[in-house]
């Protein structure tokens, strides 16, 4: 069996013990490591505690995902002055971005949204990071992606990472240019969107996730959203990028190490 790593999953939101399991069969399903990220501080702390317990499987990343309320002040400060005393084990600031879903979800109840407060967060964030000298992992999909590409470049950082990422052409083709990561879910198998997304997206700068444990369709109807998906995934690239299975996981797996700069025992 070909061999992968989770770019992107959400281990505390499972069931500990399901989560646990998880992390037991990663070897058996040929799955080398996940890249565990983070929505809110006891996210984080949850997080860290599966790093802590499987080192050599989960590499974390702390942040704060923007789909939900925004923190206080006094929340937001905690967060920042504990992600900083993580900052020697943490991989990444992530997952941050902007709420481009809570905002449309708004505006079809005929709601105002603010994003201005949203964009200062992020800001913050993604300064933070900087110093930090971490990449990020970025949940930033459609116009959104433009306003966060402004940022990073205004904070000079160069390793980022959109998970599951959706765009205008041009989006992508400044993300590109930039040499910024896109990750790719199960949804590849059955939404044409991802597929022209992928082939249009160079293979160097691709990797694979589950978004774990958000639920798939088509083939994966009903099922546990689990790390051994990407296989399928992995395959589906592949086929787009006329390569061989072999070749492709060869060189996602590569990627995902050198964006994340990271060591796995296989």
């Amino acid at each position: 069996m070909i061999r992968g790593i989770d770019a992107h999953i959400h281990l505390d939101m499972y069931e500990k013990l399901e989560a646990i399991t998880i992390l037991e069969e990663l070897s058996a399903y040929k799955v080398e490591a996940v890249i565990a990220v983070s929505r809110h501080l006891l996210s984080c702390k949850e997080t860290k505690s599966l790093r802590d317990a499987y080192p050599d499987r989960v590499f974390a990343a702390y942040g704060y995902h923007p789909e939900q309320e925004l923190p206080s002040e006094s929340e937001a400060s905690e967060l920042l002055v504990w992600m900083k005393e993580q900052a020697s084990s943490m991989i990444a600031v992530g997952e941050i971005g902007l709420p481009y879903y809570l905002r449309k979800e708004a505006e079809e109840e005929g709601k105002t949204f603010d994003l201005a407060p949203y964009i200062l967060w992020l800001d913050r964030l993604l300064e933070a990071a900087a110093q930090w000298g971490k990449p990020v992992v970025l949940h930033a999909v459609y116009e959104d992606a433009e306003l966060v590409c402004d940022l990073l470049g205004k904070h000079g950082i160069t390793k980022a990472h959109f998970h599951w990422f959706k765009g205008s052409p041009e989006t992508v083709e400044r993300m590109i240019r930039s040499g910024f990561y896109v990750s790719v879910t199960p949804d590849i198998l059955y939404e044409e969107e991802i597929q022209n997304l992928v082939r249009r997206y160079p293979m160097e700068l691709l990797m694979v996730e589950t978004d774990g444990p958000w639920p798939f369709e088509g083939p994966f109807e009903n099922q546990q959203t689990h790390p051994q998906m990407i296989h399928e995934v992995i395959q589906q690239i592949a086929k787009l990028h006329e390569l061989t299975i072999e070749e492709a996981a060869r060189i996602l797996v590569n990627n995902t190490k050198l964006f994340y700069d990271i060591m796995t025992v296989e």
